[in-house]
């Protein structure tokens, strides 16, 4: 369990909420919702070197290709999912491959395409780590955002705002 110290339960009011400031509504929540990101991804990074012992970029990776149901795709869709560069993907991809994380294979009818697929090994790590990585998100974004505004952010995806409301 955290220490009570790290996470005080006052949490001060986040400064962009009160207005009056120059910026629009639109951009002050832009804003709160980057800082928060980065907050998240800042504490996620190393339990992901940790708990997985790949990158966060690799971690993206295996996430997206773990929420497929027919377990691949194509590369230029993780590229384009990601919003990462063909060639910095494929580097990635190769690391997971290495470690067992993936596999590559052509695919049927198209020369150059190529899809990836999480293997057992991966599907295996992710289902042990997915629980304390939750967390670690969570408790960065308490140390964020209080709970209403964490509701928020969660509204804004519709499948989690329907999973908040069954838990």
């Amino acid at each position: 369990m955290a220490d009570p110290e790290e996470h005080p339960t006052e949490l001060p009011e986040c400064p962009s909420l009160g207005g009056g400031g120059l910026l629009p509504a639109e951009l002050r929540a832009w804003m709160l919702l980057l800082a928060a990101t980065g907050a998240v991804e800042q504490r996620l990074r190393a339990a992901v070197k940790e708990k997985l012992d790949v990158s966060h970029d690799e971690f993206l990776v295996l996430c997206l290709l773990a929420e497929q149901p027919e377990g691949g795709l194509r590369m230029t869709r993780v590229a384009e999912l990601l919003g990462r560069p063909k060639t910095r993907l494929t580097y990635q991809i190769a690391c997971l491959q290495h470690a067992g994380l993936v596999t590559r294979r052509s695919v049927c009818g198209d020369r150059r395409g190529v899809e990836v697929a999480l293997t057992d090994k991966a599907r295996s790590l992710l289902e042990e780590a997915s629980a304390p990585l939750a967390e670690t998100v969570t408790e960065s974004l308490a140390r964020f955002m209080g709970p209403d505004q964490c509701a928020a952010m969660r509204g804004l995806v519709p499948d989690l705002a329907e999973e908040s409301r069954t838990e």
